[in-house]
């Protein structure tokens, strides 16, 4: 009954820690009753069976812990639920939109220090230079980098 015992608890310890290392990372129930079934196994061994026992039970339970550990990671099991898709696709820079410095558009969103403006009838990501600006303000297009379009408030008195 004791070596039922010892087994069942180290077997119930792999699992739990073969569950908590690939499908519940993090600390959780899995690791803490993983932990708990093989410190159990190891003392039910060494006060019931002996220390030889005991020995041989710690021994072999973290061989038995390493070879389920190499045999699931060599299993299908991984490669069936692992994401093998590569994306190679690219988006243009500003959808295709064509933007220029001096051009000037309008806040479609309020811009704090980013958000969507209009410019040339395309709706785009803008990013005002140093300023909140709200929905509505008309902006001016001050300089163009991959990501967005760096704006300003527009001042039709300075431009």
């Amino acid at each position: 009954m004791n070596i039922a015992l010892v087994v069942g608890l180290i077997v119930l310890g792999i699992f739990f820690m073969i569950l908590e290392i690939f499908f519940l990372p993090g600390v959780s129930v899995a690791l803490i009753g993983g932990l708990a079934c093989f410190a159990g196994g190891i003392i039910v061994a060494y006060t019931n069976l002996g220390p030889t026992a005991g020995h041989i039970t710690l021994i072999s339970s973290a061989a038995a812990m390493a070879i389920a550990f190499v045999w699931f990671i060599r299993s299908k099991t991984l490669k069936k639920m692992s994401l093998e898709t590569n994306i190679d696709s690219k988006i243009a820079a500003h959808q295709g939109a064509e933007v220029k410095v001096g051009d000037v558009g309008r806040c479609i969103s309020r811009l704090a220090p980013t958000g969507k403006i209009l410019i040339n009838g395309k709706t785009l990501e803008g990013r005002s230079e140093n300023e909140i600006l709200d929905e509505g303000t008309q902006v001016l297009v001050i300089r163009i980098s991959d990501l967005n379009v760096i704006v300003k408030k527009y001042d039709d008195n300075v431009s």
